[in-house]
């Protein structure tokens, strides 16, 4: 029998701090956790990969003890970015694959994020972790552990889909996370001219940390690129599955807005198509896929949410605003930024006479706030959003309730959302001019006051 530290299980993944909630005993006894899922759904076999940071080898033996310990086939990967860990359970074709990372979180933290069977593991998936783990209902069995490296053959399945026409001038920042070798590996083999920040990979993180969200991240790419007179920058989160794109003046692209340039590429091939962005993308995306002849959804935020609604759908593309993009046209329907670089790369260098920069520029231009994350206690949070929109529906408001409340007025638009992973709220404002990002804003924060909470000067 054994329990977990009550923080770790969250809804998408298992996280904790190394030393203080997470520790070796804990990934040999979620191993054989998953590993009794995947032998109770009638599979032996399980992928195994690591990122970069200092706890990951001990946190994958461990867990790969507890895996074999149920019984399992366990295959390690080996060292590298979280989707190098999908590709391989599907090229494998194993019953299911662990990833230990811990993302773009502090170099102290780490975790896992699984798949089984071929689909997303999260929510009560995760849950019966615990179940199983504190009830010592384990399954048992002699299994193996043996070294199945994926690294040649994933880098080559990147490269399969370049379809890029002239050479561009590209600076890519690793940020020291578990995409180095890999694009080492990758940009001797793409056309063009290539720089690469931060490439070894150092789980330290000694340069910045590695989430391209936040925009003090990229300055060093932004530098590098105005520099170099680049064509675009690409940095990468953590562990791979999560990228930022500069154009080539340096200006930051959002999620919304790479995949808004994507979409028009794809829908050239797959008219009609439905493509997914989360629920706090910005209208202009919406707007834009319509206009290009293609279907767009608003989807809930939630990497393991989208990647379930894309295969609920058939939907060859999505993407949220954290920088997630998925590829289900030519790919595997899994968030793979290396492999959404490869094809934005394949796009700009096909391109007669526009420039990144120019296509940002054709984009209709709104004004917006960051996300505004602010503290609300875990036995509030969902009742506020609740409260909020019970408001709403008195009034007639036009909003959408699909994940928090998303409401539309003649400015613009307002989200509110709760958290899954923390106890906070969530909200952006978005409008065409200041003065309607203004009303927008007042509105949000009436409606938090009518539940007592602050959304402060700084949020």
């Amino acid at each position: 029998m054994h329990t977990f530290h009550p923080t770790i299980l969250r809804e998408y993944d298992i996280r904790g701090i190394v030393g203080e909630t997470l520790f070796a005993a804990d990934a040999r006894a979620i191993g054989q956790a998953f590993g009794t899922r995947v032998r109770r759904n009638g599979g032996r076999v399980v992928c195994l990969g690591w990122d970069g940071r200092l706890s990951s080898p001990e946190l994958a033996e461990a867990l790969a003890e507890g895996l074999a310990a149920a019984g399992c086939s366990v295959r390690r990967v080996g060292r590298g970015p979280t989707p190098m860990l999908y590709f391989a359970a599907k090229v494998r074709e194993a019953d299911g694959g662990i990833m230990v990372t811990g993302s773009h979180n502090p170099p102290n933290h780490n975790g896992f994020k699984m798949v089984l069977a071929g689909r997303p593991f999260f929510g009560a998936d995760i849950a019966s972790l615990g179940t199983i783990a504190v009830a010592g209902d384990v399954a048992t069995g002699d299994g193996e552990i043996v070294d199945d490296g994926v690294f040649d053959e994933y880098v080559g399945r990147l490269l399969q889909d370049y379809d890029g026409e002239r050479d561009l001038k590209v600076v890519w920042d690793c940020g020291n996370g578990a995409t180095g070798e890999v694009l080492a590996e990758l940009v001797k083999r793409l056309p063009g001219r290539h720089t690469v920040l931060f490439g070894a990979i150092d789980g330290h993180f000694p340069n910045h940390h590695p989430d391209p969200t936040e925009p003090h991240n990229l300055v060093a790419l932004q530098d590098r690129v105005l520099a170099e007179g680049a064509s675009l920058g690409i940095a990468f989160d953590g562990d791979g599955d999560r990228l930022g794109v500069v154009d080539g003046e340096g200006r930051i692209l959002w999620g919304d807005q790479i995949l808004v340039i994507l979409a028009e590429d794809l829908l050239k091939a797959l008219p009609g198509a439905a493509i997914i962005a989360d629920v706090k993308a910005s209208r202009v995306f919406f707007d834009e896929v319509a206009r290009m002849g293609g279907r767009p959804v608003m989807g809930r935020t939630g990497h393991s949410l989208i990647k379930t609604q894309m295969a609920e759908i058939g939907a060859p593309l999505a993407g949220e605003m954290s920088g997630h993009i998925f590829f289900a046209d030519r790919y595997y329907g899994f968030d793979d930024a290396l492999y959404a670089a490869v094809r934005l790369l394949g796009i700009v260098a096909r391109w007669d006479r526009e420039t990144l920069a120019h296509r940002r520029d054709r984009l209709p231009q709104m004004v917006n706030t960051p996300e505004m994350r602010f503290d609300c206690p875990e036995e509030r949070k969902f009742a506020v959003v609740a409260e909020v929109r019970n408001r709403l529906e008195a009034t007639g408001a036009r909003f959408t309730a699909l994940d928090g409340v998303r409401v539309d007025t003649e400015d613009g638009w307002w989200l509110l959302r709760a958290s899954n992973t923390q106890a906070v709220l969530v909200a952006r404002c978005e409008a065409a001019s200041v003065e309607g990002l203004k009303a927008l804003r007042q509105a949000l924060t009436g409606q938090l006051a009518a539940s007592g909470v602050n959304l402060g000067s700084d949020a």
